[in-house]
């Protein structure tokens, strides 16, 4: 072969080469430009709530271990949904998500205990309100596409941050010994009357991974799950009828615990950028280890926190935007 030859063939040869390298990557370019930049959620979340705490002051003479346990159960909280996220770049992304509701319908009951497990005062009370919300911030990237564009494989990492607060109005005395409480004849509170304000908030760090599969074009199964490797709980009660604590908090708690999210449905879509979700979320936080501190009015006591749990669930529904 001919010098001039091989240097035509090695032009063609590179040109041919840079066409479809060039050609790859404009393929490639259109396919990470096919995903969509922004996606935007709105929903509701309709939930039911359940936070319980105990305490043992069982080194006080007379109690007993758990000494106190308080259960706040609520129905029905309509919670409004907002999720959005946005592509830094066609692997990595952030999320926001928030959301907020007044809670109100549930019921708030409150044992104590003496020496031997033996029930001495049990009274239950109407929850009036107040209200709940929270904050989910996270960076993720994607890991794996399927094939066929069937969907996708993402992972995350954030910060959680959730916010109940209860108000326990009236009181209704259930179990009352008058061997150990000498007020249990005394008149009862007006049924309107706030007896007891609870504030619960939950400082967590979370790590998780969304999916989505494409059964069609319009129908696909989609799912979150995060697992809290730390969460700290930060609470305070204020027990508005005992002149013998402190009214700012009349207790408060402090520990650090476990927890959980889950997401589960399924995505229909009505056009290429609009779709309706519907599916079932649960959130659970768990301490593991924490005190309570009791603010009396002449001195505060320490005690150590054995329980407290916050679990929410229920029914998701929303619209789903691409752009």
């Amino acid at each position: 072969m001919s010098r001039r030859l091989w240097r035509a063939c090695t032009v063609m040869l590179c040109g041919a080469m840079l066409i479809a390298t060039v050609s790859v990557s404009a393929g490639e370019e259109r396919v990470l430009e096919s995903r969509p930049k922004i996606e935007l959620s709105a929903g509701t979340w309709i939930s039911v709530g359940d936070t319980r705490w105990a305490h043992n002051a069982s080194s006080v003479p007379g109690f007993g271990n758990p000494t106190s346990k308080l259960t706040y159960k609520d129905v029905g909280t309509n919670v409004i949904d907002l999720t959005g996220k946005f592509w830094f770049s066609p692997r990595m992304f952030g999320r926001l998500n928030g959301g907020f509701a007044d809670i109100g319908g549930g019921r708030l009951t409150d044992d104590d205990y003496a020496t031997g497990q033996r029930l001495f005062s049990s009274t239950t009370s109407n929850i009036a309100g107040n209200n709940m919300y929270y904050i989910n911030a996270d960076l993720g990237g994607r890991v794996k596409d399927f094939a066929n564009s069937r969907g996708y494989l993402d992972i995350f990492g954030g910060y959680q941050y959730w916010h109940t607060e209860y108000q326990a109005v009236g009181l209704e005395r259930v179990v009352c010994d008058t061997n150990v409480i000498s007020t249990c004849n005394d008149p009862l509170p007006p049924s309107g009357e706030t007896v007891i304000t609870n504030t619960a908030n939950w400082h967590s760090i979370r790590v998780g991974a969304s999916t989505e599969y494409r059964f069609t074009r319009r129908l696909s199964l989609i799912g979150t799950a995060a697992l809290i490797p730390l969460s700290i709980i930060e609470n305070k009660d204020i027990h508005h009828l005992r002149s013998d604590l402190q009214q700012n908090p009349s207790i408060s708690m402090l520990g650090f615990g476990i927890g959980a999210n889950a997401d589960v449905g399924a995505r229909f879509m009505f056009t290429k950028n609009i779709g309706l979700n519907v599916g079932y979320r649960v959130w659970w936080n768990h301490a593991v280890d924490g005190t309570v501190t009791i603010r009396g009015t002449n001195g505060s006591s320490e005690y150590p926190l054995t329980q407290f749990d916050s679990l929410r669930h229920g029914l998701t529904a929303g619209i789903h935007f691409t752009f």
